[in-house]
């Protein structure tokens, strides 16, 4: 097997730019003024303790970094949630040029 690591030969075979994954994922990850309402009306709902439970989940506002980028392209230590966010990114970018979506098991 290659000493490159699975993400790495993943985007040369795509012909994938890490920099526009990290434009991805800044534009998939960052806040919008619905996910601080959601974040909002669930902090009230817990002050409540009865209120109704709002099902919806909000971005993370926390997009990949150049250093996890760098961290996952030369097969160093990646967190569970930056994972995560690589793949969201990635199937975004795949969807673009209209390629099949990828699961986590193909990046890492």
């Amino acid at each position: 097997m290659s000493d490159q690591p699975k993400f790495a030969t993943f985007v040369a075979q795509q012909k994938l730019d890490s920099r526009r994954i990290l434009a991805a994922s800044h534009k998939l990850e960052t806040l919008h003024s619905e996910d601080r309402a959601i974040k909002a009306a669930k902090g009230k709902a817990k002050k409540a303790e009865g209120g109704e439970k709002d099902t919806r989940k909000p971005r993370s506002g926390r997009p990949i970094t150049e250093r996890a980028m760098a961290a996952a392209l030369h097969g160093g230590e990646i967190s569970g949630p930056t994972k995560q966010r690589i793949l969201r990114a990635v199937n975004h970018l795949l969807e673009q040029k209209k390629k099949d979506k990828v699961e986590l098991k193909a990046l890492f």
